[in-house]
């Protein structure tokens, strides 16, 4: 799993299960956001949570 926090304080995750997924977990700790499909590439799984709102680059 690859994580990083955004400007705003979330937490981003990369994680490959069934293809990769991403997920938006708030500072409250709550899951704010996830995608809906495995991507096969982790390139497509970045790019969709961008257009999701991710700020920041996970390592």
């Amino acid at each position: 799993m690859e994580t990083c926090n955004g400007r705003d304080g979330d937490r981003w995750d990369i994680y490959q299960s069934s293809g990769w997924h991403w997920r938006r977990t708030a500072t409250n700790g709550k899951i704010v956001g996830a995608s809906t499909e495995g991507y096969v590439n982790k390139s497509d799984c970045i790019s969709n949570a961008q257009r999701n709102g991710m700020t920041c680059t996970p390592k």
